[in-house]
């Protein structure tokens, strides 16, 4: 049986001396409010330049899994989620987008980045 873990696994990035984006939509976030225990649903929206190593997806699935039952604040998971996937797999670049359901007549959108220092992103291809 298939059960939420806090391990991220990764793999080798396929073509680490290219610059190319990955993005995830997660629609099916849930954590605790951690004032009324409450749940509290939100789309995950990760993107990332990867650099030597990608997160695998089913690990990032049961990883993202286990805060169902978990109390945070809206902030504080989005920022802990970026750390978990930034530590596992030292992006040259990774955002993480946290856009939560309606709570009390508020939507909450929480944003938080990572840039390696001396990454430069190539500016924007505009095509005629």
């Amino acid at each position: 049986m298939t059960k939420p873990s806090t391990t991220l696994e990764i793999f080798p990035n396929p073509t680490p001396d290219r610059d190319y984006t990955i993005r995830m939509t997660m629609p099916e976030f849930s954590c605790l409010c951690p004032k009324t225990g409450q749940p509290d649903f939100a789309t995950l929206r990760l993107e990332y330049v990867p650099d030597a190593r990608c997160v695998e997806l089913k690990s990032l699935k049961l990883y993202i899994w286990s805060f169902r039952d978990r109390g945070a604040f809206h902030e504080a998971v989005t920022n802990e989620i970026l750390g978990d996937l930034v530590a596992a797999t030292a992006p040259r670049f990774m955002r993480l987008s946290a856009e939560f359901n309606v709570r009390g007549g508020i939507y909450t959108t929480v944003v938080a980045d990572h840039r390696q220092p001396n990454w430069v992103c190539a500016p924007p291809v505009t095509l005629p």
